[in-house]
């Protein structure tokens, strides 16, 4: 860290401090500034998320205190950091832009010193560090290999060659299978020093043949360890060998607390309520009226009808709701922060359910097959049912819909022959060329940050309201929670898993196809359309992907079907 500050302020700083800024240099001197940050990575990221994200956080504003119960207490935060340098400096260096250059490098000295002094007063305790360097090596093959953090300078497998090589000198000194890890790391590093260049560099070769087995090493590492480790309620589960392991992700991480943990009788209860038309007002609508699961659990319509069949249409597609339990907040304005939150929310929604929990209490309070449920669920004798324990029942089906079993899972944990050439193809691409994997992130491909898995991220795309003009849907999205300008128009990133049975796509249900939503992509979001919209967050350059390419992506977005 000492020589990460002292390169910034003896070149990085002096570069652009001279009078005239030589481009070349800059940039050499800026690569190399963030290769040094990748050398300390796996340490800040684990042990200062925060300062980490002050020295190499996305380049958009934050959104502060965006989780509290009173929105008009949330508020944006300038970015700062290397991904704001490297947009001053990539494609094009304007001097014009030479004081906010200045000020950025300034603010990366003082965070870095925040850091240094940080891990001067703490000691770090192994297993803290294998662990670490475990979620580096996720952090590496979801983010790392994807561009998500140098979009413009797209240096991704030297930096992530840099990061693994840090690890390599960590790991030495730790008692156990020296003879295999550290020779897993070198054919690690070199494979992507040797295949250094972005859109050809095979991802799926790297992570099944090299990254795979070092963080299976770094569990047993671990797991030998002696001593007692602190258990984290973390939504990727702390012992697993990779992100592909059966039962990886933690469907409870996100419950409200632990009685409210998912069970198969809870399930059971939760199921029988979720097709139950007494749940509506009317007592015309279930919750699979409008999420079917031959279709994923969604509907197939652009927009549902309100219940009261007055013809007239909500206001936003059917999300699925296979794998719903893992994410951070749910409706595409995130809203809710849990399915309990979330369940309420549609039951009581006028359009929507037209509901009421309370009533919904004592119809089943007064059924005698529901109360025995309700008994077997909650370990409880006639007692008395809740509107909690109804929310929880219906969220806890909901967790029970979680199914990471695609083919391509099995082609993750080891079976070759599970994806076609072209699903593979399709895959490298969604993760480099396309810059799919960089909103969808690996393994969930929903828009929840790997490898915490604490966040869930919300977009600007420019979605037109019809396939007919180019004009901008007027839905306001996340803005509407929040009331930050730079949110305006931004939605939840959903998954892309099952995406073969969730047609039609986006938040208005405006695209039948896989193949108009990739040609909305491949032109540069709402931009290529001709929509001006100053916040849009993709990227609107284009893609430049061929129509075969277009169609392997495609493949491999099919291979993601639940089994």
């Amino acid at each position: 860290m000492l020589s990460f500050k002292t390169y910034i302020k003896d070149t990085l700083q002096a570069e652009v401090q001279k009078g005239t800024v030589d481009t070349l240099r800059l940039r050499r001197a800026f690569l190399t500034t963030r290769l040094l940050f990748k050398k300390f990575e796996w340490a800040s990221e684990y042990f200062t998320a925060d300062l980490s994200r002050r020295l190499n956080g996305p380049p958009v504003e934050e959104v502060e205190n965006a989780d509290l119960l009173d929105p008009s207490l949330a508020r944006g935060v300038e970015p700062i950091g290397l991904q704001v340098i490297e947009e001053l400096i990539y494609p094009t260096y304007d001097n014009s832009n030479r004081q906010k250059l200045i000020r950025e490098i300034e603010h990366l000295i003082t965070n870095t010193d925040y850091l240094i002094s940080y891990f001067e007063d703490h000691q770090l305790e192994d297993w803290r560090i294998l662990d670490a360097s475990k979620l580096e090596v996720f952090r590496i093959i979801s983010l790392g290999i994807t561009g998500f953090d140098n979009a413009l300078s797209r240096n991704s497998m030297i930096e992530s060659s840099m990061a693994l090589g840090s690890l390599q000198q960590i790991l030495l000194q730790y008692e156990g299978r020296k003879e295999t890890l550290p020779l897993m790391l070198k054919g690690a590093i070199k494979y992507l020093q040797q295949h250094a260049e972005f859109e050809s560099f095979d991802r799926a070769q790297f992570i099944t043949q090299f990254a795979n087995n070092i963080s299976t090493e770094i569990a047993q590492l671990e797991r030998n360890l002696p001593g007692p480790k602190i258990r984290y309620n973390r939504m990727l589960r702390q012992d697993v060998n990779t992100m592909f392991d059966l039962n990886a992700f933690n469907v409870d991480a996100f419950s409200p607390g632990p009685k409210f943990h998912f069970s198969n009788e809870k399930a059971v209860l939760g199921e029988k309520l979720f097709y139950d038309v007494a749940l509506s007002g009317t007592h015309t609508r279930s919750c699979a009226s409008c999420h079917h699961p031959d279709l994923a659990f969604t509907d197939g319509l652009n927009l549902q009808v309100d219940i009261h069949g007055s013809g007239r249409l909500l206001k936003r597609n059917t999300p699925t709701l296979l794998n719903a339990a893992l994410q951070s907040n749910y409706f595409y304005d995130m809203r809710s922060l849990t399915l309990e939150d979330q369940i309420h929310d549609v039951i009581g929604n006028k359009q929507e359910m037209d509901g009421s929990v309370t009533d919904i209490v004592q119809y089943v309070s007064s059924d005698k097959i529901y109360r025995s449920l309700f008994n077997k669920a909650f370990n409880t004798v006639d007692g008395p049912i809740s509107a909690e324990q109804v929310s929880n029942a219906l969220a806890s089906y909901i967790r029970g819909l979680t199914k990471i079993n695609s083919r391509f899972d099995d082609y993750m944990r080891g079976d070759k022959n599970a994806l076609s050439k072209s699903e593979v193809n399709g895959f490298n691409l969604f993760m480099g060329k396309g810059k799919c994997a960089t909103c969808h992130f690996l393994p969930l491909f929903n828009g929840v940050t790997p490898p915490k898995f604490i966040q869930s991220e919300v977009e600007v795309l420019g979605v037109p309201k019809s396939m007919k003009d180019s004009v901008l849907d007027s839905d306001l999205g996340y803005y509407d929670i929040i009331g930050v300008d730079s949110y305006k128009y931004a939605f939840k990133i959903p998954s892309v898993r099952n995406v073969k049975k969730t047609a039609p796509y986006m938040h208005n249900g405006i695209y039948r196809t896989l193949d108009e939503v990739m040609e909305f992509y491949n032109n540069g979001g709402g931009a290529g359309l001709g929509i001006k919209l100053s916040n849009q967050t993709l990227s609107d350059e284009n893609l430049h992907l061929s129509e075969k390419e277009m169609k392997d992506i495609i493949a491999f977005m099919e291979s993601l079907e639940s089994q």
